[in-house]
């Protein structure tokens, strides 16, 4: 484990303060649980970006080919 110090505006650390209590955590899983979503969510969009890197319009269609013209089932239309 690393610790860190950092500085928060007054108001966000209110917030967070009454938030972790409603929660029923402690600050530092509070803070800890919200820069691991914030971490998981870049590292996602960067899985997401260098996948689609690999992709192609040729790929795409082949693959939309091999689907059966059909309707869509009725609690699937839009």
């Amino acid at each position: 484990m690393s610790t860190m110090s950092i500085r928060l505006p007054e108001s966000i650390y209110r917030q967070m303060k009454e938030i972790a209590r409603k929660e029923g955590v402690s600050m530092n899983q509070l803070v800890n649980s919200a820069v691991s979503e914030k971490v998981s969510a870049i590292l996602t969009e960067d899985y997401i970006v260098e996948r689609g890197k690999r992709g192609s319009r040729e790929k795409y269609e082949a693959v939309l080919y091999k689907v059966a013209e059909a309707e869509p089932a009725n609690d699937d239309k839009l």
